[in-house]
């Protein structure tokens, strides 16, 4: 910002200039620049003012006046025509016209009031940020919902927009959702496929419906779903622990057979030995030698749900409509082999990526991971609490 100096300080400084006092000096005792001092001292001696226009020839005076009429009436010309319109539309003339004439000078000839111009100049300059704002958010929304391939709602996509740093409303969401017709899959409701006899074995319940806080492996629950392929029913055997909801092992085959659960015992990401109970339906083919000698060799404790009651199963059931709705619905498989790498794809994201309200909006692997930390903190303050 230029300095400002009085008239009287400059008509000292002219005066030592004309008593001999170099520029050089002034400059230096001062602090003016030198081209500052000239200009003054030119102005000053010519006219007695430092006013610019005090300083100009009556030539200079008359061809500013000339230039600023001539500007006027470009002016006048251009908007001629405005003068019959509305208020709202004088306004937008102006603001359009704003860099080629003054905004004054055209607010006089308009009969407009300047602070109406200025009023929509800054509105428009909010709603143009808005606008990109907005547009940050949509897109946001669109990317979540494709990268959830296609199965968040406004819950958890709200939840993934906390994440990135970015709050909006589930109403709002819901707005974009329905601006983009982003429609989730679990908008259409699914068949259920009629259930096989019912095993018989008398075997407790142990579970009896508890299943929420349980430790790692403590309870593992499992069922069966059905996906076409190529013209035929083919079965999906999925293993949950219910700790964090984590698929710990799963098979795909063309027989809904004790084979099946086998497969997806074979396949679990951890030792057999470190699950405690192994709870499901009374479905027959959780009933057979193979899956005894399994439960037996690693001494897992067997518990089935009580007949006819699907409650008793809900983690299991719950994950084969999740997986019915988010990974085969609209989908068609010509094999077996393309059905393993969708379930294996599936999965991956499902375990690692997937936010699940039941966890806090946590991964499964995050779920795990955190509890897994806070159980190291309260070791080490038992420990520390030992010591003493």
């Amino acid at each position: 910002m230029a300095k400002r100096y009085e008239e009287e300080f400059k008509k000292q400084i002219v005066a030592l200039y004309n008593n001999g006092k170099s520029l050089a000096d002034l400059n230096r005792e001062y602090g003016i620049a030198k081209s500052t001092i000239k200009v003054w001292v030119e102005r000053y001696n010519d006219s007695g003012s430092f006013n610019v226009n005090d300083n100009r020839s009556e030539e200079e005076k008359e061809l500013i006046r000339l230039r600023k009429k001539v500007k006027q009436l470009e002016m006048e010309n251009d908007i001629f025509k405005a003068g019959s319109v509305n208020t709202r539309q004088k306004i937008d003339l102006i603001i359009s016209n704003r860099y080629k004439y003054s905004i004054n000078a055209m607010c006089k000839f308009l009969k407009v009031h300047r602070s109406l111009v200025y009023y929509h100049l800054k509105k428009r300059k909010e709603d143009k940020n808005n606008s990109k704002a907005e547009t940050k958010l949509e897109n946001a929304v669109i990317r979540i919902f494709r990268e959830s391939r296609n199965n968040y709602g406004t819950r958890k996509i709200k939840r993934q927009l906390q994440r990135e740093g970015i709050i909006a409303s589930r109403r709002k969401i819901g707005q974009i959702m329905k601006k983009y017709s982003l429609v989730s899959n679990y908008t259409v409701a699914q068949y259920k496929i009629r259930k096989s006899k019912c095993n018989e074995d008398e075997i407790e319940n142990i579970v009896n419906r508890e299943f929420n806080n349980r430790k790692k492996l403590e309870v593992v629950v499992s069922d069966l779903t059905y996906v076409r392929v190529n013209k035929r029913w083919c079965y999906i055997c999925t293993l949950l622990d219910l700790h964090n909801k984590e698929i710990i092992g799963y098979s795909v085959g063309e027989n809904k057979d004790a084979q099946l659960v086998y497969q997806a015992f074979l396949t679990c990401r951890y030792p057999l030995s470190e699950i405690e109970i192994f709870h499901t339906d009374r479905g027959n083919e959780f009933k057979n030698k193979l899956i005894d000698e399994v439960v037996t060799t690693f001494e897992i404790k067997r518990s089935l749900s009580a007949k006819g009651c699907p409650y008793d199963n809900s983690p299991a059931e719950t994950f084969n409509h999740i997986l019915k709705t988010e990974c085969i619905k609209g989908k068609k498989f010509g094999s077996l082999k393309e059905l393993e790498i969708e379930l294996m794809d599936y999965i991956n994201w499902y375990n690692n990526h997937r936010l699940h309200g039941s966890l806090g909006y946590l991964t499964p692997m995050e779920y795990k991971e955190k509890q897994l930390s806070l159980n190291g903190s309260k070791d080490k303050i038992s420990c520390e609490f030992a010591s003493v």
